[in-house]
């Protein structure tokens, strides 16, 4: 009768345990046998009944569908306030002046804050300085009647810089008219004019050909550059150009500045 007895005990006991279990039942749809010990305005805390010394956990009550206590109560959590969409009011504004400054697509480069398809300017004053290698030298001292025309000239003058194209990825079409003045530092005056049909890339290098034309003649000159641009808008390029022919070539490094322009 005794082992009844206690078996009967054992069971009122686990009994009793489970039923002093609350039921926490979250809005995913988990439900957890729990024993609630706190709720706040932002969480309920408790502990799992299967760790009743364990750690206290606790929930958002926006994350609880509803708690079921031990004694049959229940309490059900209403859902988060959904925010009210109210309809946008479309909003009346004047038409906007059209504007010359949208910045087009890929890389910048330099004097690019305009569409990619206008047509851009990039003109200014060029000095340097050009080298002549023993056969243009001579030619220039016996042909040309430069008399004792020293290998080093200063150069003088202007590249007028027309941006024909530019392609989404940075890549520019440009034309260029650069007429020089060299060897004022010597009494002479030794001009040369080249055009030049060129391709800029993206971060800036360029490179061209085009004819160049001298008193030594007629000749083709291959010229490559970059710009350095500051923040106020302004752009530096330095060109290395060379000639050959005429028994040598002529090697001639220009500096320079100019802006953008239409």
């Amino acid at each position: 009768m005794a082992p009844r007895l206690l078996i009967l005990a054992l069971a009122l006991l686990a009994a009793g345990r489970a039923h002093a279990q609350d039921l926490l039942t979250k809005r995913n749809g988990d439900k957890l046998a729990v024993k609630v010990l706190e709720i706040t305005p932002l969480e309920v805390k408790y502990r799992r009944t299967d760790n009743p010394d364990g750690p206290l956990i606790s929930v958002y009550k926006s994350e609880v569908f509803m708690i079921r206590y031990a004694n049959g109560a229940k309490d059900v959590f209403g859902a988060a306030p959904t925010p009210v969409l109210y309809p946008a009011v479309p909003r009346v504004s004047p038409t906007p002046a059209p504007t010359a400054a949208a910045v087009p697509p890929g890389p910048v480069v330099p004097g690019d804050v305009v569409l990619p398809d206008e047509e851009i300017h990039l003109s200014g004053p060029r000095l340097g300085f050009t080298v002549l290698t023993d056969g243009p030298l001579n030619r220039g001292r016996q042909e040309a009647g430069y008399g004792n025309l020293n290998p080093f000239l200063t150069q003088f003058g202007w590249q007028f810089e027309t941006r024909l194209f530019r392609l989404p990825n940075g890549v520019s079409g440009l034309a260029e008219f650069v007429p020089l003045v060299g060897g004022l530092e010597q009494g002479k005056f030794v001009p040369s004019v080249s055009g030049i049909l060129g391709v800029r890339g993206p971060k800036g290098f360029e490179f061209g050909l085009g004819p160049n034309l001298t008193p030594l003649g007629a000749n083709v000159v291959l010229a490559l550059g970059t710009s350095f641009r500051t923040s106020s808008g302004l752009n530096f390029p330095v060109n290395l150009a060379v000639v050959p022919g005429n028994g040598g070539a002529r090697i001639s490094l220009l500096f320079g500045f100019n802006s953008r322009h239409r």
